[in-house]
C-alpha cells in the first residue's frame, strides 16, 4: 500500500549568519513535525577566494538537537565543551544539547581561501522532557561511519546516519525513535522505495525534482509531509538532485520554544535564559 503525500511545504527565504538560507518547517501551514522542529537549507553558497566570512557567533542551546548535514563544502565547529572539529561533504555533526551547551560554526578556512561552496542542512529534533537536561555531547560522523544502500537500480542513493533503513543502522546515537538519511538521485528512474516505518515522515528536495506516488511533484526548497499508513513510497526521478529523508516517532509533549532554546514551559524557558546569562551553559571564544 502507497503512503500518500498529507502536505507539500513551499520555504520562506531568510538569514543566518553568512548563509542565506530556505526554511521549509516551519511554516504558517506546518508549524512542526514532531519531533522534527525546524529545518534551514543553506546554499549552494560560494564565498569569495580570500575574502573572510563571518562565522555564526557563539550562541547557547538547551532542550534538543541541532543537527547538521553537509552536501558540499566543509564546516568547523568549535563549542563550549572543548570540541573543535571539521565535517565535510557527506558528513554530520549531531549536538545533544540537553542541559546546554555553547557553539560556533562557519565554513572552514579552506572553504574561505579557495573560495569553495557551501550547502548544509540544520535540523533541529526535539529532546524528550525527561531528557532535555541531560548532559550534552558531541557526535562528529564521517564517510567511514556512515552505511550506504542503493534503490531505484542505483539511481537513488541513501547514506543512513541514525536509525534502521534498507536493513542497516545508522551510527548516530538519538533519544528518540526516529532515521534520518543523506540521499542523492540521478534522472530517469522510475520504482519504488520502502516507507520507513515511523509516524512522521518527511522528505526534503535540496534541488533536483521527484514526482511521488505518480501525482505530486517535489522540487527544490519544497518538503513532503506523508500520512500514516503505508508501506511504500512510488517515485520518478525527473533530474539529478538530492534529498533528506528524515522520519520519527512523535513525542506528544507540550512545545515552548524561543530563540536558541525548546523546552515544555514558558518557566522552563525563562530559567534558560537566565542559565545562560549567568554562565552556567558555559562560554566559547571565538576568533576565528
Amino acid at each position: 500500500m502507497k503512503r500518500p503525500v498529507r502536505i507539500i511545504t513551499s520555504s520562506l527565504m531568510t538569514g543566518v549568519g553568512p548563509l542565506v538560507v530556505a526554511q521549509p518547517l516551519p511554516v504558517s501551514a506546518l508549524r512542526n513535525a514532531d519531533p522534527f522542529l525546524l529545518l534551514h537549507h543553506a546554499g549552494p553558497q560560494t564565498f569569495d577566494p580570500q575574502v573572510k566570512a563571518h562565522r555564526i557567533e557563539p550562541h547557547p542551546h538547551r532542550g534538543f538537537e541541532p543537527v547538521t548535514f553537509v552536501f558540499k563544502g566543509s564546516v568547523l565547529h568549535r563549542d563550549s565543551l572543548g570540541n573543535e572539529g571539521q565535517i565535510g561533504a557527506g558528513e554530520v555533526q549531531w549536538i545533544t544539547s540537553g542541559s546546554g551547551i555553547v557553539h560556533s560554526e562557519g565554513p572552514t578556512p579552506e572553504v574561505q581561501e579557495s573560495g569553495g561552496e557551501l550547502e548544509l542542512i540544520q535540523l533541529w529534533v526535539n529532546l524528550p522532557a525527561n531528557k532535555k537536561m541531560i548532559t550534552p555531547t558531541y557526535q562528529e560522523l564521517h564517510h567511514g561511519d556512515i552505511p550506504r544502500i542503493h534503490a531505484l537500480d542505483g539511481a537513488l542513493t541513501l547514506d543512513v546516519v541514525a536509525g534502521e533503513y534498507g536493513g542497516v543502522s545508522g551510527p548516530a546515537t538519538t533519544h528518540s525513535p526516529l532515521m534520518t538519511a543523506m540521499g542523492h538521485f540521478t534522472k530517469g528512474a522510475v520504482g519504488t522505495i520502502a516507507a520507513p516505518q515511523y509516524e512522521q515522515v518527511l522528505l526534503y528536495v535540496l534541488n533536483g525534482s521527484l514526482r511521488i506516488n505518480g501525482e505530486h511533484v517535489v522540487d527544490r526548497h519544497h518538503l513532503a509531509a506523508f500520512d500514516i499508513a503505508g508501506d511504500t513510497i512510488d517515485i520518478e526521478t525527473l533530474s539529478d538532485g538530492s534529498l533528506l529523508l528524515l522520519a520519527g516517532e512523535p513525542l506528544r509533549e507540550p512545545i515552548a520554544m524561543h530563540g536558541p532554546f525548546v523546552m515544555n514551559t514558558d518557566d522552563e524557558l525563562r530559567t534558560a535564559f537566565r542559565d545562560f546569562a549567568g554562565g552556567k551553559m558555559g562560554t566559547l571564544v571565538d576568533n576565528e
